[in-house]
């Protein structure tokens, strides 16, 4: 089915083109712009056309516009012989499937837009584009509404756009601090508009445990407290006192959080750290550690000895009882299983651990490790997912399917691919929770800063080629809550590096210019002002 456009011939003749002066102030920068004649006026009357397949992208954007324009736009459906006038059409008909099935196609003319995508993934990131397009008051909560001296224009482009990488993802760690359900919405808020399809949600921890599990409600009802927390004065650490929790997110809660995350075609990864990070399980239920306890939620941050016991039975029946909601909860293709930092010393004085090493010929307690990954690995596989691990899964040998999450730089990356394992490439330069500048005059945070210009001149394909290169499937910002006490702290953290990665992961990497970049940032900094966002000021120096 075709739809006529009434197409005025002089909105058709060329301006400019990419990476010129003058262009519209996208973020992450689209792969070709051609900038036309004249703008495309929103107002009230306008209407959105959409396939029958798109109608919820185009409820999305009705949603979004009525939102800080206080107009109500009417949604139709396509019909044969529609001609479309002063509207907006949406559609996967004619799309281009040549830009795979996150790419799009936007057309502005001076009475016409169109967005064409081959998926609804793509269709969505179309609109996010239109959205840039606009006055950034367009990603207000209602206050541009009192601002009737606000034009809504669009300016006349002719875009055709795809990621790089299959993978930009955002990682949000509950368990040192947790963060409300309209916290983490506002998070997955920012990545949407930045094109990012992946949120990392790193549910438990030494410092709490942040999920509920009906099989075990003891993980919540003495797992999600600590009696305490560190915090830094001027002689170094101390204890506050004060007891944190009980804090998890019901599974009603994670239910909504993973909607509402789909809609903006976002997946949502959940953590549940084994075997080690593990003492706030081992809290709630002691005889699944070494020692038997007791044990106490950790009120210091670090690592501890104390791991879940790979030896005991009883273990993996229970981490099959946890993972068994977990699936049921996640409709995502992986569970990350975390598998980092996970110290022997429990283990090699541990006679069950012992036992176990004896009775399947292992070497020694970094191939129980190796052992306890691929266990679970296939419990994971018969439930029709895949797991995740950071780079110490690949000590004593990587489990034969998993994904390997490299953060001890990238070597562990590049050795993965090119034997074969897909890999995310999270380096040190993607740590948001570190400062962008040490100094006094930053919040407190992790000590060694991660630069803005050092995020955007990141490459996670680490010069690989061929066949290994296809295995990095990308990279994500990495938002450890240590020095998070309030979400603040992470919007100031996260943007603008979050930005910066967005186009690193989206934009190929001879369009990337940080130089560039930096022009646009000014219009992406109001638009995170009309969403009430904190945010580090870019100007500001990065030595104190």
């Amino acid at each position: 089915m075709k739809i006529k456009l009434i197409v005025g011939m002089a909105a058709l003749s060329v301006v400019t083109t990419v990476l010129a002066a003058n262009e519209p102030q996208i973020i992450p920068l689209p792969q070709n712009l051609t900038r036309l004649e004249g703008q495309f006026r929103l107002a009230p009357g306008v209407r959105i056309y959409t396939d029958t397949a798109s109608t919820g992208t185009g409820r999305f954007l009705a949603g979004q516009l009525h939102k800080s324009t206080g107009w109500r736009f009417q949604i139709r459906r396509k019909t044969p012989d529609l001609t479309v006038t002063d509207g907006i059409l949406l559609t996967t008909n004619g799309a281009d499937v040549s830009l795979g099935a996150e790419g799009y196609e936007l057309t502005v003319i001076t009475n016409t837009v169109v967005i064409r995508a081959s998926s609804q993934s793509g269709l969505f990131y179309g609109v996010q584009t239109l959205l840039q397009l606009l006055p950034p008051e367009i990603f207000s909560k209602g206050v541009a509404r009192r601002s009737p001296e606000i034009a809504w224009e669009i300016p006349c482009v002719k875009i055709t756009d795809q990621p790089r990488f299959p993978w930009r993802g955002m990682h949000l760690d509950v368990g040192r601090h947790f963060f409300s359900v309209a916290e983490v919405k506002e998070f997955l808020d920012y990545a949407a508009m930045l094109k990012m399809n992946v949120f990392h949600w790193h549910l438990t921890e030494d410092q709490g445990w942040r999920i509920e599990i009906k099989k075990y409600p003891k993980l919540t009802k003495v797992g999600s407290i600590r009696v305490s927390s560190p915090k830094r004065d001027s002689y170094g650490m101390v204890q506050d006192g004060i007891q944190y929790g009980p804090f998890f997110y019901s599974q009603d809660q994670i239910r909504e959080v993973v909607a509402y995350a789909a809609e903006r075609h976002i997946e949502v990864i959940p953590e549940i750290e084994m075997p080690g990070h593990s003492i706030a399980a081992l809290t709630a239920y002691p005889e699944l550690g070494c020692t038997g306890g007791p044990y106490q939620v950790r009120t210091n941050w670090g690592v501890s000895d104390d791991v879940f016991c790979a030896g005991n039975e009883q273990t993996y029946k229970f981490l099959e009882g946890v993972l068994d909601e977990v699936c049921e909860l996640f409709p995502s293709r992986y569970i990350h299983i975390g598998g980092d930092e996970c110290p022997k010393t429990r283990w090699n004085q541990c006679p069950k651990c012992q036992a176990r090493i004896k009775a399947e010929n292992l070497k020694d307690a970094h191939q129980l490790q190796s052992y306890f990954v691929t266990r679970i690995e296939k419990y994971v596989n018969s439930k029709g997912k895949r797991i995740i691990g950071w780079d110490e899964i690949m000590e004593g040998g990587l489990a034969p399917n998993a994904t390997v999450m490299a953060w001890r730089g990238t070597n562990a990356g590049i050795t993965a691919a090119k034997a074969g394992h897909d890999v995310i490439m999270t380096p040190h330069v993607t740590y948001f929770c570190h400062q962008e500048a040490d100094g006094p005059n930053e919040p407190e945070g992790q000590r060694g800063a991660v630069t803005l210009p050092a995020v955007y001149n990141f490459d996670p394909s680490c010069g690989l080629g061929g066949d290994a290169l296809k295995h990095v499937l990308g990279s994500e910002g990495c938002c450890w809550s240590e020095y998070f006490q309030d979400f603040k702290k992470v919007e100031y953290n996260i943007h603008p590096r979050m930005d910066a990665l967005a186009e690193v992961l989206w934009t190929s990497k001879e369009n990337r210019n940080f130089g560039n970049f930096k022009t646009r940032l000014p219009a992406q900094i109001q638009r995170l002002k009309a969403m009430g966002s904190s945010y580090r000021d870019p100007e500001k120096p990065v030595n104190p």
